[in-house]
């Protein structure tokens, strides 16, 4: 026989079962929504291949060379999936203005250039990765 449970706990349960944290048939499994022996309580995993490289570590490469106030960077993308690069600029003096670039696609086996400028010297330099 299931205990009674208070709405808080009922909605509190419903919003661990919609993201993800638990499975419902866990949640059904016990009067408290604690799992039976044996059954699982998170989303499945699959084991990663030991050859292939960690899935963070499969983003495009990128180059980048300060020339004056102005940054160049090439990013070249190895692997099958896209990935998306921005490159970010922070200037030196108080006065100017941080950089954030355009996000551009860097399709499998493409390169791309990107450049931007500060007006006065350049403090720091970083390119992000977004993958689909």
């Amino acid at each position: 026989m299931r205990s009674p449970r208070t709405p808080l706990v009922a909605l509190m349960i419903a919003l661990a079962a919609l993201t993800g944290f638990v499975t419902p048939n866990a949640l059904a499994a016990a009067p408290h929504g604690s799992p039976r022996a044996g059954e699982r309580t998170g989303p499945r995993t699959v084991p990663e291949d030991p050859d292939e490289p960690p899935r963070e570590a499969r983003q495009a490469e990128c180059r980048t060379r300060i020339k004056g106030s102005t940054v160049f960077t090439v990013c070249h993308n190895p692997y099958a999936e896209t990935d998306r690069v921005q490159l970010h600029i922070e200037c030196d003096r108080w006065w100017d203005p941080d950089v954030d670039g355009k996000r551009v696609e860097v399709g499998p086996a493409r390169t791309v250039e990107l450049s931007d400028r500060c007006w006065k010297g350049i403090r720091a330099v970083w390119v992000t990765h977004q993958r689909y």
